[in-house]
């Protein structure tokens, strides 16, 4: 910290002195101020990016000039100040590329960039080598390039919409941005940004009404994603781990993207001495192309719009902050009108018709700042201290009247009322009411860091977490059918009307009524050591790690409880020095999931603050294989995994909804296999396909074993881009998803033993073509000129136009009592316009 004073106070004083010659300020207003401050005298700057071979930044290049020297970012960038008016030579080197030798010759004050690009040399040191682009392959990481995440079409686009073309990533829902992976569920799946756990709102109910994710991939520099078997400096999740980094601009630009879903806007600058630099996303999304294509009739206006900044100022080569900071507003107003879906068989058609009255008015407002600062002690230490803070307020109103008929539809061509409903089997209405609050404040602080020695590399971390949460649940639902109420299928008083007269209370179907104050104090902590080294010819990587987290619930009426719960895990990877290039990786260890605030609200809204962790003992063994095939590079990547799960938490999903039971009176397992083969299957562009089988089950009170709600069996999926030989410009991308049947569509109040039906297989492609008008490797004149890249496109969503369902609606026939199950479909085929530019 003296080190760090002691600076600042040269700076200052040398800044002081050089005031009356040549200081000056420059503001750049676009959603962010950048200040600029002039250079040392006597002295030039050097500064730019260093990239590989497939313009990817490097980061950790030494660059040395004489005494001084620096080393790049995460982002690959680099700063360095080099003597003016002589010639000075500056080297450029890293372990796992060839160093690169320059001589310049600066003028006083002067500025120039300079961006290289390094090939990758492995080179051995003492008996360890090390090559750079082994080293997530290595951790059994995978990482996606950000320019396929912006340009592959989907209902969602963005790192989700690509996660669900992964192995072992599955969703049935396009509207939704949530997955599961391996057997998982929604809340249990880790997401970073910028090393700081991001959080979504709670109260969601349905995909069309989760507007946008908190991810913004105008922003993204470098994504990573590991479906488990992940380190210990990982949180405490059961599933995935989803590692986003947002890019650190090195020149000014403006991105412009729009389509009929909405658009966004994205500016990034850098000070002219580069301490500091900022980059700002806006975007704006409606949902009304989808919601207006499906078959109930509504009025919907949806406003999902948010911003978000990182700013990053350099004290000194050693010592940086950045701030990360986003606000989001998601509004959805609903109003619906009429409905009708037909089912049945081709000899018993049937049709439902549904008319509405009243509507839905929810909200959900977050605000999420970071503030988080570095400190590079010497080359082998590395320190970080980060301060969070999630605010949500939340409100979910609505007021809903369904009247159906269910009837047979007249199916003789050439009639009139072809298509109609002209007999009656059961009519009915249905009224829900809602009336949610939800406010939480979550705030965190937390301090890591790194230290290598040698080739061993340990990393620690300490971090308290606060958890306040207050929440109102009010929601009854009442259904008649011909006139008469329907009980609640618990009560003991059966309701035989119209054959018999009722005598019982009438009491609505549903009804949950509940207040919550609750606050949740955490303490966690990890430690993991690795090591890269060699066993005889074969290039070896050890990882071992555990966490511990301890947490306390308290609140209004809630009785205290602390619990304690530790996560041992290692990983363990060869690759032979073997002619065919392979790799081998196992993972695993005890994996733990302390409850959220979700977890701990049983079905009924009630807090239990004894909810316990759920554990799972994982074990995920890989094998990659790269090679040639057209010579143009292919890896196939296979993994086996198996997990067994103690003190489970039952849930059941209603769309996107997770409703848990808040008990640990269960056990569960997950095996399967996944595989990916990628590859330029078109020179120059990487495409891939994926293939996974799953089979998972759950024992509830010891009853037996069946299917969990994410018992997704098969699943198959691709991800493809090409281009027209003769005009490459013209660019297609395909977007395929094909899952099997998930456990569901059985009503809410039903026993998961008694209802073990699986919807329908999930089927999808969306395709995108693209005309690129303005290249950025190009140089244009003209009316082109302003621009660095300009494209247009169309996009075809759910090309085959399949019918998707997510859920039923369960709908009773007064005479028989027997129940029909109407699928609710998901969105048809959609046509999109869309336009990307740089300036």
């Amino acid at each position: 910290m003296l080190e760090i004073i002691l600076h600042l106070k040269l700076h200052f004083t040398e800044n002081k002195k050089t005031t009356l010659l040549n200081n000056k300020y420059y503001l750049i207003s676009f959603f962010l101020f950048l200040i600029s401050f002039s250079g040392f005298s006597q002295s030039g700057t050097l500064k730019g990016v260093i990239l590989d071979d497939g313009k990817n930044p490097i980061p950790n290049v030494n660059i040395k000039a004489g005494d001084r020297g620096t080393v790049t970012n995460d982002n690959g960038f680099f700063i360095l100040k080099i003597p003016a008016d002589q010639d000075v030579t500056v080297e450029f080197s890293h372990l796992s590329y060839k160093s690169i030798v320059a001589t310049f010759n600066l003028k006083n004050g002067e500025d120039i960039e300079f961006h290289p690009v390094m090939k990758e040399s492995v080179e051995q040191i003492s008996t360890v080598v090390i090559s750079s682009k082994k080293r997530k392959d290595v951790e059994g990481i995978v990482t996606l390039q950000p320019e396929t995440i912006r340009l592959i079409p989907g209902a969602n686009p963005g790192v989700e919409n690509l996660l669900k073309t992964l192995p072992g990533v599955s969703s049935n829902n396009e509207l939704s941005t949530q997955y599961s992976v391996r057997g998982g569920n929604y809340d249990e799946n880790l997401v970073y940004v910028n090393g700081v756990e991001i959080y979504r709102p709670f109260l969601v109910r349905s995909g069309q009404q989760e507007g946008l994710s908190f991810i913004n991939p105008a922003m993204v520099q470098n994504v990573d994603f590991s479906a488990g078997g992940f380190q210990a400096k990982y949180g405490d999740k059961l599933a995935s781990v989803l590692d986003i980094t947002y890019r650190k601009p090195y020149d000014f630009g403006i991105s412009l993207d729009l389509s009929l879903l909405g658009g966004s806007l994205t500016a990034e600058a850098i000070s002219k001495n580069t301490k500091l630099s900022g980059i700002v996303g806006l975007r704006y999304r409606n949902n009304s192309l989808f919601v207006n294509a499906q078959e109930t009739e509504t009025n919907y206006d949806p406003k999902f719009l948010d911003v978000q900044t990182q700013i990053n100022y350099n004290f000194s080569h050693k010592f940086s902050v950045s701030f990360l900071g986003n606000a989001s507003l998601n509004k959805y107003n609903y109003e619906p009108k009429t409905r009708q879906t037909n089912f049945g068989t081709l000899e018993n058609p049937l049709a439902l018709l549904v008319f509405y009255e009243g509507q839905e008015k929810d909200q959900y407002q977050t605000l999420f700042g970071a503030l988080k600062g570095t400190y590079l002690l010497n080359d082998d230490v590395t320190l970080n201290l980060t301060a969070s803070s999630y605010h949500t307020t939340e409100s979910e109103y609505f007021d809903i009247l369904a009247q159906y008929r269910l009837g047979e539809v007249n199916t003789n061509i050439g009639y009139e009322e072809l298509g109609e409903v002209e007999f009656s089997e059961g009519i009915g209405g249905q009224l829900d009411h809602g009336r949610n609050d939800l406010d939480a404040l979550i705030t965190s602080i937390e301090h890591n860091g790194k230290y290598t020695l040698d080739n061993h590399d340990f990393e620690w971390s300490l971090k308290y977490t606060n958890e306040d949460i207050r929440d109102r649940l009010v929601e009854w639902e009442v259904i008649d059918s011909a006139g008469f109420s329907i009980n609640p299928p618990g009560l003991d008083y059966f309701n035989d009307q119209p054959y018999s007269p009722y005598e019982g209370p009438l009491v609505a179907f549903q009804n949950v009524r509940a207040k919550n104050e609750t606050t949740i104090q955490r303490l966690q902590a990890y430690l993991q050591w690795s090591k890269r080294t060699k066993i005889g010819d074969n290039d070896v990587w050890f990882n071992a790690g555990a966490r511990v987290q301890n947490w306390t619930v308290s609140g209004v009426g809630i009785e205290k409880t602390t619990q304690t719960i530790v996560s041992p895990r290692a990983q363990f990877a060869i690759k032979p020095n073997w002619k065919k290039d392979m790799l081998f990786r196992i993972g695993g260890g005890i994996y733990s999931q302390a409850p959220f605030y979700r977890e701990l609200r049983d079905s009924s809204g009630t807090v239990r603050p004894d909810v316990k962790a759920q554990k799972s003992f994982q074990v995920v063994v890989g094998h990659e294989y790269s090679f040639k095939m057209w010579d143009r590079p292919f890896k196939l990547t296979t993994e086996a995994f198996y997990k067994y799960l103690t003190d489970v938490n039952p849930y059941t999903v209603e769309n996107v909804r997770i409703r848990y039971r808040a008990t640990n009176n269960a056990t569960a397992y997950a095996y399967g296999l996944d595989m990916r083969l990628n590859g330029e299957f078109v020179p120059g562009t990487e495409s891939w396909f994926s293939f996974g089988y799953l089979k998972t089950q759950e024992n509830i009170d010891d009853r037996g074993y069946i299917a969990r709600p994410t018992d997704q069996r098969l699943q198959f999926a691709a991800l493809f881009q090409d281009y027209v030989p003769n005009l490459p410009k013209l660019k297609m991308y395909l977007n395929l998803v094909y899952n099997t049947g998930l456990p569901g569509g059985s009503p809410s109040y039903a026993d998961p033993y008694d209802y073990q039906n699986r919807l329908p297989d999930y089927k999808r492609a969306d395709v995108g073509i693209q005309y690129v008008i303005v290249d950025q490797n190009e140089t244009h004149t003209g009316w082109r000129k302003p621009f660095k890249y300009l494209s247009l496109g169309i996009e075809i969503f759910n090309v085959f136009d399949a019918q998707n369902s997510i859920t039923n609606t369960w709908v009773r026939d007064v005479y028989s009592k027997r129940q029909y199950a109407i699928p609710n479909y998901l969105t048809p085929r959609v046509f999109n316009v869309t336009t990307s530019m740089k300036f």
